[in-house]
């Protein structure tokens, strides 16, 4: 117990230094401000700016965390007896505190008034978020970069921009909460909250590699 205890300890402290801190709080400022524009509107503001702009925060928060498995060092620590689930899984027990104190900031510079059902723009930020990290994983896993961060946020941002457009209106996903379609849409959002979990999850396994002389020739 106390070895394992240990272990996690020597590796925190690598962590910290190696996590994109600079992306994640340029990004996180970014979501601030966007989620000060209700209240800079006075009283003019309304629930469906409101919404808009708290939905812009998730993204701009997002953008930064695509960035979260960066990491200059990963074909040496790729040799440690420290698998890639433990290590991604670090990296993410370290962020999501961060995260949840961002969104509670977010969500307070918002006018009450104007503020949107909480339960559910946070379960869409969620999602958003759980895409970015999905997307990060993805690209650690099927490519060698050891900075794929750059490409997950720009298609992330283009998926944003281009949901918002194109997405089917059966399947409305950016609804207002007095639309009928509300619960429905979180229904789908929920959804993607949990594939976006399960691909982080997946991707989140050691690769297979050849190897002389094993079963079928691959071990994993």
């Amino acid at each position: 117990m106390n070895r394992g205890t240990g272990a996690w300890r020597a590796l925190v402290r690598p962590v910290v230094r190696t996590l994109p801190w600079r992306a994640i709080g340029v990004a996180g400022g970014l979501g601030l401000l966007f989620a000060t524009a209700p209240r800079l509107m006075g009283e003019d503001a309304t629930g469906r700016p409101a919404l808009n702009a708290l939905r812009m925060s998730a993204i701009a928060f997002a953008l930064g965390a695509a960035f979260l498995l960066d990491d200059p060092a990963r074909h040496t620590t790729a040799a440690v007896p420290t698998r890639r689930a433990v290590r991604h899984t670090l990296r993410l027990a370290l962020v999501v505190p961060v995260a949840a104190l961002w969104w509670t900031v977010a969500l307070l510079l918002v006018p009450a008034g104007v503020r949107p059902p909480v339960g559910g723009v946070t379960l869409e930020a969620a999602a958003t978020l759980a895409l970015a990290l999905a997307g990060a994983a993805f690209a650690v896993r099927r490519s060698d970069s050891t900075r794929p961060g750059q490409a997950v946020a720009g298609a992330l941002f283009a998926t944003a921009v281009l949901a918002s457009l194109l997405w089917p209106e059966r399947w409305a996903l950016f609804v207002a909460p007095d639309d009928e379609r509300w619960a429905a849409a979180h229904d789908r959002w929920t959804v993607l909250l949990c594939a976006a979990l399960a691909v982080w999850a997946t991707c989140g396994a050691e690769p297979v590699r050849r190897r002389g002389g094993g079963v079928f020739g691959f071990r994993s």
